[in-house]
């Protein structure tokens, strides 16, 4: 459920929970004052917890960017085994 900001009739405010298809408060549940609810910014957009975003929704660009580091990561390899493969016979 959001939390909806109300504003009392003295500028005080306080928040409540409610549901989204609740109708907004018209007075105050504990002092009984008249009350107009407040629009706020909200908190956006927050994605929680590792690893959500590299492994679920990884975009083309920053699949072609893993892509083309671990190419690089197997030709240094490679290369590595060349050198080691290159002899002397003479």
């Amino acid at each position: 459920m959001p939390t909806y900001v109300y504003q009392r009739e003295d500028g005080t405010t306080f928040e409540l929970s409610q549901r989204i298809t609740a109708a907004p408060l018209a007075e105050c549940p504990t002092t009984h004052q008249k009350v107009h609810r407040v629009i706020s910014g909200g908190t956006g957009f927050i994605l929680k917890g590792t690893g959500f975003y590299k492994t679920d929704y990884v975009s083309n660009g920053e699949n072609k960017a893993a892509d083309d580091e671990a190419a690089s990561t197997e030709t240094k390899d490679t290369k590595k085994e060349d050198k080691a493969v290159v002899t002397d016979d003479g």
